[in-house]
Parts: structure tokens; sequence; C-alpha cells
């Protein structure tokens, strides 16, 4: 037998789907859903925050509950080199960003040992927050030697995929990476920059990107919504 907000949960994906109740709008109050459903306003929230964990509604405090469309997924095979734009709209999502900032530094030791230039050496890095329909779902942190990329930052503005910006502004073809998955600790903020929802989780793809000739050309850290973006891998044996 079915919980009682468990009904409530499925009547309210029923008005979704019908229109009965439109992307975009509001709740009526708790008080008011609980008394038309006939239960407790506990048994009525509960309903409701699994919608929410599900993405299907969303709070804005002060103000109430609405209706969302949930991402769709985003698959992608772990071994095939794809750029987030391309991730995105793979999945017929509508593509956009944020950016944190574009600055150039000295290399730490780290970043000089993948990318095989000194330490100290100039570098640009650049952090976005990218987005799927409005939703931020990866934040990327991209370390580049200026030896290789010059001036082109200042000179262009970076709008979408890097690795095509790469390619048309630097005449720089990436073609290979190499990726560690790694699940990040809580205490990583760059985390916070994408948990839109409470329990959504994270992963870390930590890379190093080649050209041609195997010329390290680009080192980031990559950070995705687990809950949008399925990365899978073909093993055998």
């Amino acid at each position: 037998m079915k919980h009682n907000y468990l009904i409530i949960k499925e009547e309210l994906e029923r008005q979704i789907r019908t229109g009965e109740l439109a992307i975009g709008s509001m709740l009526p109050s708790e008080p008011d859903m609980a008394r038309k459903f006939n239960v407790s306003r506990e048994t009525f929230r509960a309903a409701v925050k699994q919608m929410e964990r599900e993405g299907k509604l969303r709070v804005r405090s002060g103000i109430g509950r609405f209706v969302v469309r949930p991402l769709a997924s985003i698959p992608s095979s772990i071994d095939h080199l794809s750029s987030t734009s391309e991730m995105i709209t793979s999945a017929s999502l509508s593509e956009g960003e944020h950016h944190e900032s574009i600055r150039e530094e000295p290399c730490q030791e780290e970043w000089a040992d993948f990318l095989h230039i000194s330490p100290g050496d100039p570098i640009t890095i650049i952090e976005r927050i990218r987005m799927a329909d409005g939703e931020p779902v990866s934040y990327n942190i991209n370390i580049m030697p200026n030896a290789l990329i010059g001036d082109a930052f200042q000179k262009t503005t970076l709008q979408g995929s890097l690795m095509k910006f790469l390619e048309d502004v630097c005449d720089i073809r990436i073609v290979a990476a190499n990726t560690e998955l790694i699940v990040p600790p809580s205490s990583d903020t760059n985390c916070h920059k994408l948990q839109v929802k409470p329990e959504a989780t994270v992963i870390l793809l930590k890379q190093t990107h080649y050209n041609e000739d195997r010329v390290p050309i680009l080192f980031s850290y990559d950070y995705f919504r687990n809950d949008v973006f399925k990365f899978w891998v073909r093993r055998e044996r």
C-alpha cells in the first residue's frame, strides 16, 4: 500500500504532465494544499520535499514553491573526449555561462608538473560556471601556459567551448586528455557553486589535455553535477 505522500506526489506529477500545473507556476500555500488533499501539512510537505529533491519543484525563499522542468541527464563516455559545450548541447539543452575570472599569475608547482613548464612561469587561469537551461551544471578551472596561448584571451572574448576557442584563435587542437576521477570532499568550496539542491553531489575530473604532438596544453579542474552528468566507461575482460 502506498504512503499518502506518494499518492500526493503522483497526483502533482500528473498535473504537471497535463499542464494543470504549468512550468513556472507557484503552488498554492502548504495549508491550502494540505486541506485540498485532506492530509496533514507534514504529509503534504513530505511529497513536495521529494519533488524538490528530484528537481521538479524549486523553493524561492520567502515566496513559495515553483514548478520547474527537470534537466535531462547528460550521458558521456569517459573514454571519449568532449568539451562541456558539446556534452550540454548533445542533450538538447540550452548552453550558457558565467565568467568568474580570467587572470594571469605565476604557475604553481603542481600545475607546472602537469604542463611540463617551470614553477613561476606565466599562466592564464580561466574560471567559469557553465549553465544548461539556466541552471549551473559545471564549474571549470582551466590553466594554460602563456608561452603557448600568448595574449589570445586579451584580444578575443571566450564564449562557449574552450577547445574550439583554442583551435580557432590559437591554432591549437586538443586531441587527448589524461583524466583522474575524484569525489571531492565536502570542504571543497568549489562544489558549493553547483549545489543548487541540498542533496546534489559533484564529481571532479582532474585533467591534462594534449595536442597532436602530445604537448600538454591545458590543465583543468572540472567539477560536474553528478545528478546531471552521467559518466560511464566500457570495461572488458
